[in-house]
């Protein structure tokens, strides 16, 4: 159908749309020399997020929306190649420093670890996040026949 236009009438309709309103920021570039990276490595995908160091996503990138499809999306060459891509966006985000969450068991969490430190970038610490059961769910009843 179309949009419905508003016409107001008097001096209302001489001012700009958009004074009273605060610039968006969504363009701009965050600064942070210091970050961190979460890798989730699962059996079927490696994601990864850059951080600040406050916690703001910087930049994301997976080995799903690089195009990798199906068993190759859990490879140590795409998990590679998603810290590729992740480079330009840290190197204009400013990054030096980072510290990396693993969390997963799949087989490209040591690949994105190596290509973070190739792509420049001083590994403060590396820590292990990955949940593990401390006592497993409530066992089934008894069957009794």
């Amino acid at each position: 159908m179309g949009k419905k236009r508003v016409i107001k009438k008097g001096g209302e309709g001489t001012e700009s749309a958009g004074a009273g309103k605060v610039p968006d920021q969504r363009g701009a570039h965050r600064r942070a020399t210091r970050g961190f990276a979460y890798v989730q490595a699962t059996y079927n995908n490696t994601i990864i997020t850059i951080t600040d160091d406050r916690g703001n996503a910087l930049a994301w990138s997976s080995a799903g929306s690089l195009g990798f499809s199906g068993a190759k999306k859990a490879t140590p060459f795409a998990a590679a190649r998603v810290v590729e891509t992740l480079g330009d966006k840290i190197r204009r985000a400013g990054l030096q420093e980072i510290s990396v969450f693993v969390k997963g068991v799949g087989s490209g969490r040591d690949s994105a670890v190596r290509a973070l430190a190739n792509q420049g970038l001083q590994i403060l610490a590396i820590k292990d996040t990955t949940p593990v059961p401390h006592n497993g769910p409530r066992h089934k009843k008894v069957r009794r026949v």
